[in-house]
């Protein structure tokens, strides 16, 4: 995971995937995920085993 944001962020707002662009235009295939158990939206980056993986 390279980040988290909460999921009630004001209307309009999407820092989560601003966030999970920046980091694809360095290079990082970053996408952004749900976490259901904390209301929380993740950034991670998979790794090839199928994990995600902290970057």
């Amino acid at each position: 995971m390279l980040e988290s944001f909460p999921a009630g962020g004001p209307r309009g707002s999407w820092p989560a995937e601003e966030f999970a662009q920046a980091r694809r235009l360095e290079g990082l295939p970053a996408e952004v995920v749900m976490d259901l158990a904390t209301d929380m939206f993740l950034v991670i980056v998979r790794s090839g085993d199928g994990a995600d993986a902290a970057a």
